[in-house]
């Protein structure tokens, strides 16, 4: 079994309209959904966890030198997509993560239309590069990884 990691990215869809301007029984339909699709994953054991996160107005974003921080607040009006949550999924398959993934993708939005939010899928690392051997090894694999 393989953990992966669902990135649910907040994004317009085909409607552009922010959730404040949804119906409430629009709001209801769309937790509902994710409800009813977190509550299936724990049963069957391949949901592990997710959170949903704050807006980028409230995010802080750090940087070091090593001996100097910058915090820098939000709001970060030029993020046009930006993480609204994740879940990790344990699943037999590349294929059964990504199955779920579609399923999360396609919560309904305004009138019941799925959002058609886009969900990376990354698979988990079991350990990570530990000597210079294992990171060229790891950086192979990865594309355009600097």
């Amino acid at each position: 079994m393989a953990k992966y990691l669902l990135i649910v990215d907040f994004q317009s869809g085909p409607d552009d309209a922010p959730m404040s301007a949804w119906t409430d029984d629009e709001v209801a339909a769309h937790l509902n959904y994710y409800g009813r699709l977190n509550r299936e994953l724990t049963e069957s054991g391949e949901l592990v966890g997710g959170e949903i996160l704050t807006g980028p107005d409230l995010a802080k974003v750090v940087t070091s030198d090593g001996s100097t921080t910058v915090v820098t607040d939000g709001p970060f009006q030029e993020f046009k997509e930006w993480v609204a949550g994740y879940q990790i999924v344990e699943t037999e398959t590349e294929a059964r993560a990504v199955e779920i993934a579609g399923l999360v993708s396609a919560v309904p939005g305004r009138g019941g239309v799925p959002t058609q939010q886009p969900i990376q899928v990354r698979r988990i690392m079991e350990d990570g590069p530990s000597d210079v051997e294992e990171m060229n090894a790891f950086l192979e694999t990865a594309s355009d990884a600097r």
